[in-house]
């Protein structure tokens, strides 16, 4: 067994170190990539953790005899196309003589700023549950803007720790949300 099958085996009984490997190993690839299609370094890092989330949760399915950076790389496109969706706006068209415009429609009915005031109360609780340096990291990403890189330079740890956090942080607030 060669040792990426050793790591990914690893991975799935949930060791640590497998993880880190193999976010080591295969971040700038699947960044370069999504960084290829968004022109935005935030998004891009973000699609790019979620990637990895995905692809950690669904490791038992990854059949050895294909290549995993490819396999990677197909479970990132399809994270882009969900992000993609996720985006998309309503637009309100308008005229000025021969011409149409398409803006994005920001107006929310009342019953939308109930809604999203409800689910942001409720994240703002599941965040408050999270464990400090989980809280921390989401904080300063999410309400504060900070890059990867600016977030590790602010709690003084590396690049790969924070990003690691980041996935750990995201998947427990996926949980708590979840069991609300």
């Amino acid at each position: 067994m060669d040792s990426l099958n050793i790591h990914i085996k690893a991975a799935i009984e949930g060791k640590q170190q497998a993880y880190k490997y193999l976010l080591d190993k295969y971040w700038d690839d699947v960044y370069r990539f999504q960084k290829s299609r968004i022109n935005n370094q935030y998004d891009a890092e973000d699609i790019t953790v979620q990637t990895f989330a995905k692809a950690f949760d669904h490791l038992k399915q990854y059949n050895p005899k294909y290549d995993f950076k490819n396999w990677l790389l197909m479970m990132s496109k399809q994270v882009y196309i969900d992000y993609q969706r996720k985006k998309k706006h309503q637009f309100v068209s308008i005229k000025e003589e021969n011409d149409v415009f398409l803006l994005p429609d920001k107006k929310l009915s009342a019953e939308d700023k109930m809604i999203l005031e409800q689910n942001l109360l409720q994240l703002k609780q599941a965040i408050n549950r999270l464990k400090p340096h989980y809280k921390e990291v989401i904080e300063l990403r999410y309400f504060h803007d900070l890059s990867y890189k600016e977030i590790a330079e602010r709690i003084g740890e590396p690049l790969n720790n924070v990003k690691i956090k980041l996935l750990r942080a995201k998947k427990l607030l996926s949980e708590l949300l979840k069991n609300k």
